[in-house]
C-alpha cells in the first residue's frame, strides 16, 4: 500500500513528482483527476494530478481535500503538494488557500514549502525565486498569459493568499543539516508560523530540509517535485518498503501535440520541424470550426508511416497576441486545450501509441479527452518529465511541463523510448 500520497496542481507538475519518485526506486502510480476505487497496491507512492492551478479557489480547495480524504483512508502516511517550481499561482491563490484547508483537514499547524529545483535552475536564497542567475520577476514567467509572476519574494506572494503566518527559513540554518534544521522548524512552530518558506540552492539543501522536515513528523509539506521526492524517499526508507519493476512502454507510430506559449517549447518546436513534419494551428482556425481539427488529422495519417509527426497551437508570440485580441484570453485558450483532446483522440483511432503533450492545460485536456485514469511511471527522457504507460492498453504518454528539457527535447523523447523498449539502461 501506498506510503507517500501526492496531490499536484495540474498533470506535467504530476509527472514531474512522479518521475523525481521513480529516479530514487520508489513504484510509482499516476492518478488522473479525484481518484476513485482502490489504489494500487504495487505502488509505494501515488501522485494525484488535478487541474486547479488555474481554477477557482473553491474548485482547487474542494478537489484537493477530495483527494487528501482518499488517500488517508489508504493509509498514506505523508501528504505533498506539489505546485510548479517557479510558484505559478495568482495574487488569489491557489497555492495559499489550497495549502490552508489541507493543513486545517490534517488538523496540522505548520508546513514547509520548498519549491527550489537546482536541476533546472530554480533556486530560492533569502526567500526570493531565482530562475538562473534571474530572479523569477525578470524571467520568461513575468508575461506568462495565466499566471505572471512579477513577484520574487514568496514570502510576499504567499502572504496575499493566505491569512496565516509566513516565515522564512533561511540557508544558513539548512546548509548546517537536518538537526539545526528541525529544531528551526519547531521554534517556527511555536512562534505561531503556518508556511515556512525554505532557501534551498543546491540539492544538498534540500535532503537536508527533507530529512528536517520528516523528523519533526509533519503530516504535510509543498512544493516542487525534488523535495517531494526527498521526503517520500525518507518516509518510505523508514517503512522498509521496496520498489516494482517500472513498465516497458509499446512501441507504435508517435506524435506531438504542443499547446505550451514557454520560450524553451518554442525552441523544442523549432528543432524537432528541421527534421520531421510540422503542423502550426492558429487559435482562430480551431475557434471557427471543427474543419482545422479534421484537416490536421488526415495531415498527420499521411505521415505518421515517416516518423514522429507534430501538431502544434501557434503559440509564437505575435499569434498568441493576435488571438487573444481576436478571441480574448479565456476562449483563445479554452480553443486551443479542446482542439488538442480532439487530435489525441484522433491520432490513437488512427494508430499512434506513443504521444508526447508539451503544456501543463494541454496535458490535463489530452489526459480528459482519451479517458486516461490511471498510469504507471516509466522510463525518463529528461529530468522531470518521464515516458508513462497508461492502462489503457498499449499506450505510452509523456506530459512535458512547457520549460523543461533542452532543445532536442522532442527527439531524444522517442529515442529514450526506443532504448527502453530494448532494455537499455538511462
Amino acid at each position: 500500500m501506498p506510503v507517500l500520497g501526492c496531490i499536484a496542481d495540474d498533470i506535467t507538475g504530476a509527472t514531474d513528482l512522479a518521475g523525481a519518485l521513480v529516479r530514487r526506486g520508489i513504484a510509482t502510480t499516476q492518478i488522473f483527476g479525484v481518484p476513485e476505487g482502490p489504489p494500487d497496491t504495487d505502488a509505494d507512492a501515488v501522485v494525484i494530478a488535478l487541474k486547479t492551478r488555474t481554477a477557482t479557489s473553491a474548485e482547487a480547495r474542494e478537489q484537493s481535500l477530495r483527494s487528501c480524504r482518499w488517500l488517508r483512508s489508504h493509509g498514506v502516511q505523508g501528504l505533498y503538494l506539489k505546485y510548479c517550481s517557479t510558484f505559478d499561482s495568482t495574487s488569489e491563490g491557489n497555492i495559499g488557500p489550497v495549502t490552508d484547508a489541507l493543513l486545517a483537514e490534517l488538523a496540522s499547524s505548520l508546513t514547509v514549502h520548498c519549491p527550489a529545483y537546482p536541476a533546472n535552475a530554480r533556486t530560492v536564497y533569502l526567500g526570493h525565486l531565482f530562475v538562473g542567475r534571474s530572479l523569477l520577476s525578470e524571467s520568461g514567467m513575468a508575461n506568462h498569459p495565466l499566471t505572471p509572476m512579477r513577484d520574487p519574494d514568496l514570502l510576499r506572494v504567499l502572504g496575499s493568499q493566505t491569512p496565516a503566518a509566513v516565515g522564512a527559513l533561511p540557508l544558513d540554518v539548512t546548509t548546517h543539516g537536518p538537526g539545526p534544521t528541525a529544531a528551526h522548524l519547531a521554534d517556527l512552530g511555536r512562534a505561531g508560523t503556518a508556511h515556512v518558506i525554505a532557501d534551498a540552492v543546491r540539492d544538498e539543501d534540500i535532503e537536508h530540509l527533507a530529512a528536517a522536515v520528516a523528523a519533526c513528523e509533519l503530516p504535510l509539506a509543498a512544493g516542487g517535485a525534488p523535495f517531494g521526492a526527498a521526503w517520500g524517499a525518507a518516509l518510505i526508507r523508514a517503512t522498509g518498503a521496496g520498489g516494482a519493476a517500472p513498465p516497458v512502454p509499446p512501441d507504435g507510430p508517435s506524435a506531438v501535440l504542443v499547446g505550451s506559449a514557454s520560450q524553451a517549447t518554442l525552441r523544442q518546436v523549432e528543432s524537432f520541424a528541421r527534421r520531421w513534419p510540422l503542423l502550426r494551428l492558429p487559435a482562430e482556425d480551431v475557434a471557427a470550426g471543427p474543419g482545422s481539427v479534421d484537416a490536421a488529422l488526415e495531415w498527420a495519417a499521411a505521415h505518421l508511416g515517416d516518423g514522429p509527426v507534430m501538431v502544434a497551437a501557434d503559440t509564437r508570440p505575435e499569434a498568441v497576441a493576435a488571438a487573444q485580441r481576436t478571441l480574448g484570453r479565456e476562449r483563445a485558450a479554452s480553443a486551443v486545450e479542446e482542439a488538442m483532446g480532439r487530435l489525441a483522440v484522433g491520432l490513437t483511432e488512427r494508430g499512434v501509441r506513443r504521444l508526447v503533450v508539451a503544456g501543463g492545460e494541454t496535458s490535463g485536456a489530452v489526459a480528459r479527452a482519451l479517458g486516461v485514469t490511471r498510469v504507471r511511471i516509466g522510463p525518463e527522457i529528461c529530468t522531470g518529465v518521464p515516458w508513462t504507460v497508461s492502462e489503457r492498453p498499449g499506450l505510452a504518454l509523456a506530459f512535458k511541463s512547457g520549460n523543461f528539457g533542452g532543445d532536442d527535447f522532442f527527439l531524444e523523447a522517442f529515442a529514450r523510448l526506443d532504448g527502453a523498449a530494448r532494455g537499455e539502461p538511462r
